[in-house]
């Protein structure tokens, strides 16, 4: 046998026997435990094990693994409760309770040349438009769910504007007024019918622009007429409002197009164009194509347009120069209203000084407005007023949700 046979099977032997005494080792172990006297087994085959069972000491402080090798466990982050939201009185839309709840303030706004692009609109949850004197419309802007920036141009009074305010005892804003209108105030406008946000006793909380000429430049802010609102103790709290509202019907139910044209005279004529994609009624005025807000720069767009028909005559208060009127507020009458892209006609009707003006189909049902905010066009007798349809949508394959009533 050569040498080198020899060497191979002394190699043989001793692995054999190793092997021999790992399996006879393993044999004596409990199941499932490393035997202890195997060196290979203990330290991996690196040092030959000592005569005795050779033993692992458990990790100490000393010896166990440092604060900067265990690995970090990230604590589990508290979920935020899902804020609890409540339907707007005004608007439908769904706000938090103390929005829903705030204190409607109601402010007399401009609407001559001069005053435009006028700020405040896209705020308000009801703007009210209606003729004031000689014809000349004017706005009363409703804030309730929303604080707004500027508010302006401010202007004078009206008895029948506060007849609107009367019935959500709104914080009116305005800057002087009418005789009938300022003995009202005087009377009732400490909580009875409104609250009098008069300038010329608040002058600080408004402000005379740069940007326009007298009388276009009387101006305020959300905040003003909210710190007002607490001097005069209009207490914030919930806020009874007969008017319902739904979610914007599906596209599948909208029509293509449609216009509504309303004129106060030769003054002033209002078109609203339906817009299918965005569900609103786009506004323009005379001298403006697009009309927006001033405060924002954006479109003035409501979701909602009621034009209803009213009484006007000449006021005689003394001053027959002012060319004022007065309006038959408390009654009822005529009404077209729009939403959806829908306009039916119907009925306003308001019972009293105080109480909400309502509105009502043919069928003599309270009509369902959209979510979000509400123009109510007052017209005389005597002005002007169209529709014009939209075309009926093109065929939805899926035409589920709402339909306009």
């Amino acid at each position: 046998m050569s040498r080198t046979a020899v060497i191979a099977l002394g190699v043989l032997a001793v692995l054999g026997g190793l092997g021999l005494g790992m399996f006879a080792a393993l044999a004596a172990s409990p199941a499932g435990t490393p035997p202890t006297g195997s060196g290979l087994v203990a330290g991996l085959g690196s040092t030959p094990p000592s005569s005795g069972p050779r033993i692992i000491p458990a990790p100490s402080a000393s010896t166990g693994p440092s604060a900067s090798t265990v690995p970090s466990v990230a604590p589990t982050p508290t979920p935020k409760p899902t804020p609890v939201l409540v339907p707007d009185p005004l608007t439908g839309r769904l706000v938090s309770p103390a929005a829903a709840a705030r204190h409607p303030i109601a402010v007399m706004i401009d609407d001559l040349s001069p005053a435009r692009p006028q700020s405040g609109f896209n705020a308000a949850s009801i703007v009210w438009q209606a003729p004031a004197e000689g014809g000349i419309p004017r706005y009363m802007m409703v804030f309730q769910e929303n604080i707004p920036t500027d508010v302006g141009p401010v202007r004078s009074s009206r008895y029948y504007y506060i007849a609107w305010a009367a019935e959500l005892k709104a914080v009116y804003g305005h800057a002087g007024g009418s005789p009938q209108a300022l003995a009202t105030l005087r009377n009732q406008g400490n909580g009875q019918l409104v609250y009098n946000a008069d300038e010329f006793r608040w002058g600080n909380s408004f402000r005379r622009v740069t940007f326009r000429f007298a009388p276009h430049n009387l101006y305020t802010t959300g905040k003003q007429l909210r710190a007002i609102a607490a001097s005069v103790g209009a207490k914030d709290g919930p806020i009874k409002w007969p008017w319902t509202f739904a979610r914007d019907a599906t596209m599948g139910w909208r029509p293509v197009g449609g216009r509504i044209q309303v004129s106060y005279g030769n003054v002033n004529t209002i078109r609203f164009d339906y817009d299918r994609k965005s569900n609103t009624y786009l506004r323009s005025v005379t001298g403006e194509k697009k009309q927006v807000d001033n405060a924002t720069g954006k479109r003035v767009q409501p979701k909602n347009v009621i034009v209803m028909i009213m009484r006007f005559g000449a006021l005689n208060d003394g001053h027959p120069q002012k060319h004022r009127l007065e309006a038959k507020v408390i009654g009822s009458g005529p009404a077209w209203i729009s939403t959806n892209g829908i306009t039916i006609k119907g009925t306003w009707k308001k019972t009293s000084l105080t109480s909400a003006t309502r509105f009502f189909d043919k069928a003599g049902k309270p009509v369902v407005l959209t979510v979000g905010q509400t123009f109510v066009q007052v017209m005389k007798t005597t002005d002007r007023i169209s529709f014009v349809p939209g075309k009926a949508a093109p065929p939805d394959p899926f035409p589920a949700g709402p339909r306009p009533e």
